[in-house]
């Protein structure tokens, strides 16, 4: 049985000014998998991410074509509410950037952008987004506490704990190891790997062996085209495009 496309990519092109990032994009994300993005830097990748929850609007110049398809219906259409696709397709990025607020405050802040007051509610949204990134028992004692305390890898996990609270069905990570030590690394990856039975990740990293190691699907882009994209033990064991071998073994990038 074929798996359910969550995110549908059609003809996607992405323009800064006159300079084109992106050039006629087609893609599928599948539901409940982890899709890794790799390439040299200046390829694309991050744009490519940006523009499925429309955080390319925020720079300026920027402009998009074609379709993006969230389950059946395109995000670049008028009608479209960006703070409702931005809680359906939330991103963690490079670096950690916890609110200077306390770590509870942090987590129950979307919750009530988008109007949430029951403080019931707000204590288990707080309770069950800590418990997905196994962060409850380090940190239950500690709510109140200022969340730029915490180490680097806290923090991350505390980014992604604050965008489960307002239950995404996409989660982007843009190099969301890059500030991390390897043991921290490794325990970001196992969190990827529980947090895909509930959620959709779609990853940009640079570590063609984190790609390799947490995703079920890659794709290879260099300059501002997809040259290739399929499963992931595929993309790394034989691919079809010699770019793409180029790359992966070294030879390029």
């Amino acid at each position: 049985m074929s798996l359910e496309n969550i995110i549908e990519v059609r003809n996607l092109s992405v323009f800064y000014g006159r300079f084109q990032a992106l050039i006629n994009i087609n893609l599928n994300i599948k539901k409940n998998r982890i899709t890794a993005l790799i390439g040299p830097s200046g390829c694309g990748k991050s744009t490519f991410l940006r523009a499925l929850n429309r955080m390319n609007d925020l720079i300026e110049g920027a402009r998009s074509e074609g379709q993006v398809l969230l389950e059946g219906k395109n995000i670049f259409d008028p009608d479209t509410d960006l703070l409702e696709l931005r809680r359906r397709v939330g991103m963690v990025f490079q670096r950690p950037n916890p609110f200077p607020l306390s770590i509870a405050d942090n987590i129950t802040y979307g919750l009530r952008v988008h109007g949430e007051r029951n403080q019931n509610v707000l204590e288990e949204k707080l309770y069950k987004s800590l418990q997905a990134v196994n962060l409850w028992e380090e940190l239950k004692d500690r709510l109140q506490e200022n969340a730029l305390r915490l180490t680097g890898e806290q923090q991350q996990r505390l980014c992604i704990a604050r965008l489960l609270a307002v239950e995404p069905e996409v989660v982007l990570m843009d190099e969301p190891c890059s500030a991390l030590d390897p043991l921290a690394t490794a325990r970001i990856e196992d969190l990827m790997h529980e947090l895909k039975k509930n959620y959709t990740i779609v990853i940009v990293t640079h570590n063609m062996q984190q790609a390799a190691r947490v995703s079920d699907y890659t794709g290879y882009f260099l300059l501002g085209e997809l040259v290739e994209f399929g499963e992931t033990n595929q993309i790394f064991t034989s691919p079809k495009d010699p770019r793409t071998e180029d790359y992966i073994t070294g030879r390029f990038g």
